[in-house]
């Protein structure tokens, strides 16, 4: 995207980005008031959910909470942060965008079965096949993890963990949370959803006495691609259908 952004495109964005941090408080991924989402807008600025003078969590974002800053933390436009506050960790996200040009979205939550596995020793493997398909084939990549449980505040530890995720799709901080990149707001935020969902699952074989094990190779070779139409666009449709009403503003 240029830097020449409409103001209709911009509000747009605007509002996804605080949708996107209302489907993460309704999936419990990020509970209470912390995590936050970014999405590039151009090579000096970004969109990120930013903290309001009436701050009371994610799941009450509404699009004046979502602010164009640089990179640098400065403010994107003319009083774009006049009454609020970058995230403490941005730097996770800018180092991250500064060292993927492929990556337009950048989600960090704190979704607690993932860190629980984590914590368990379970390493997230593609447990599944058709119960989810893209789930599956983002963890069958691997999903690296950054062994400190630091606020990440700084670029020096935002480069740290860019460097622990390299050109995979996503990270888990240990103790911490979780960095999911993607192309969009819907793609990061499916992510986040489908690696809790097999963390869950991991979770629960573990508590059954079982051992989480992947499924055989040969049937996730015949798993097919369904396509955006099903895997973003109808997926994320029914992340907003659940919902609860509008957030007061």
């Amino acid at each position: 995207m240029t830097a020449n952004v409409h103001d209709n495109d911009l509000q747009e964005l605007r509002d996804q980005l605080a949708l996107g941090c209302r489907v993460l408080a309704a999936r419990e991924l990020s509970p209470g008031f912390l995590g936050h989402i970014s999405l590039r807008l151009d090579e000096e600025r970004i969109l990120v959910r930013c903290r309001g003078p009436h701050e009371s969590g994610l799941a009450h974002t509404t699009a004046r909470d979502v602010r164009v800053v640089t990179l640098d933390g400065e403010p994107g436009l003319p009083g774009e942060l006049d009454g609020w506050t970058v995230p403490h960790e941005l730097p996770l996200h800018v180092q991250i965008l500064r060292r993927r040009p492929d990556v337009r979205c950048v989600v960090h939550a704190h979704p607690r079965r993932t860190v629980a596995a984590d914590l368990a020793g379970l390493v997230l493997e593609p447990l599944v096949g058709a119960y989810d398909i893209p789930g599956s084939a983002l963890v069958a990549g691997g999903v690296p993890v950054y062994p400190r449980s630091v606020l990440v505040c700084s670029d020096a530890l935002g480069d740290k963990v860019a460097e622990h995720l390299g050109d995979h799709a996503a990270a888990l901080l240990r103790g911490h949370g979780v960095v999911v990149t993607g192309d969009s707001v819907p793609e990061a935020v499916l992510r986040a959803v489908s690696i809790d969902e097999i963390a869950h699952l991991s979770l629960l074989v573990a508590a059954a006495g079982g051992r989480p094990r992947p499924i055989d190779e040969a049937d996730r070779a015949e798993l097919p691609d369904l396509g955006g139409s099903i895997n973003l666009d109808v997926a994320w449709r029914h992340e907003l259908s659940r919902l609860p009403a509008t957030p007061r503003t």
